[in-house]
């Protein structure tokens, strides 16, 4: 099916630049169903994106494209595209990851440039606005779930007892009450060092924005400075953090209610902890479900974000136990390919 898709893929290509010389070739693979190929065409250098309608939100990458193009956010031109098909051709933004680029001494200064960023996005219209999807209640547990289904079901064989699992829910309950209380924006909701690339000029270009939602203010910032792929010392968070608040309070905010600085930090700290558990989960779904294992070696990661955040909240005692005690171990004992990864560390 793949091959199939492939060839139809290069000649609906070929017959638009009316060619017969295109050549694919395979771009690392992506968390979701679309496939992605670099080609070259007239001196030129192109992305193919094969994004099956049936398993792709093409008409949300196509509106938040011109959305945030419209607002001077450096985004992946469409050059064509059949979207009966699902097949895309977009300008080439390069390799360069935001991620390579950065270090302990440039941390900082390169990081205020992306949360800058951050107003535009979160400000950003459509004529059908409505049509966004709206991350409440039943989107938020729905995402929470996956943890249990998939990380501790699924991948760790953990069973909670009924207790435990009033328990967790309760915990839960806390962090979907933190989400909604807080002022709700348009949101990229995987804003984080993969999905932003370096550009000529030091410029940033933003890419897989399709999921974008109506949401908390601060899952975009919690996504970029708690990264699920790289951790930086906590002082680097809370000067980057204090610099978040500032901003976004100046170009978005300035007409609200003051929010005073332990509440910015309750929001950022159990927004986080929601992205936390719900990725932990996702990772393990897109090994038993998706067959993809590369993202195993990422969990550890997520789970000390749990760990170390949630030991500040007595509240959520039960979920700080669970993942210290039970989960984390658990994962760093029986998978191998977690293991190696974190000996080669």
């Amino acid at each position: 099916m793949k091959e199939n898709r492939m060839l139809e893929l290069n000649n609906w290509l070929n017959q638009h630049f009316s060619t017969g010389a295109i050549k694919l070739n395979s771009l690392t693979g992506d968390a979701g169903f679309r496939v992605y190929y670099r080609f070259h065409c007239n001196g030129q250098s192109f992305i193919a994106v094969d994004a099956p309608p049936d398993k792709s939100n093409n008409d949300a990458f196509i509106k938040i494209q011109q959305a945030l193009g419209k607002q001077g956010i450096n985004v992946p031109q469409i050059i064509a595209m059949d979207r009966a098909a699902g097949f895309f051709c977009l300008s080439d933004f390069g390799d360069v990851l935001f991620a390579e680029t950065v270090d302990s001494d440039n941390m900082i200064e390169r990081y205020r440039k992306v949360i800058d960023l951050l107003p535009v996005i979160s400000s950003i219209t459509f004529e059908d606005k409505e049509s966004l999807p709206i991350y409440d209640r039943d989107f938020i547990e729905m995402e929470l779930a996956i943890f249990q289904e998939w990380l501790l079901d699924e991948h760790l064989g953990i069973k909670l007892n009924k207790v435990e699992l009033q328990q967790l829910s309760h915990c839960f309950e806390l962090l979907i009450d933190s989400a909604l209380s807080q002022p709700q924006v348009v949101m990229h909701r995987d804003y984080h060092s993969r999905n932003i690339m370096m550009l000529a000029d030091n410029k940033l270009g933003i890419i897989d924005f399709q999921d974008a939602v109506q949401g908390p203010i601060t899952y975009d910032v919690v996504s970029l400075l708690r990264d699920c792929y790289l951790r930086w010392p906590q002082y680097n968070v809370d000067v980057l953090f204090e610099y978040f608040c500032q901003t976004i309070t100046k170009h978005y905010l300035s007409t609200s209610t003051s929010i005073d600085k332990s509440q910015w930090r309750r929001w950022f700290d159990l927004m986080g902890l929601q992205r936390h558990i719900k990725v932990a989960g996702i990772f393990s779904r897109l090994f038993h479900r998706d067959g993809k294992g590369s993202y195993l070696k990422d969990i550890p990661l997520t789970l000390e974000y749990i760990v170390d955040v949630s030991q500040s909240y007595p509240e959520l005692l039960f979920l700080h136990k669970l993942v210290k005690e039970r989960v984390l171990p658990a994962i760093l004992q029986s998978d191998p390919v977690i293991n190696k990864s974190v000996e080669a560390q």
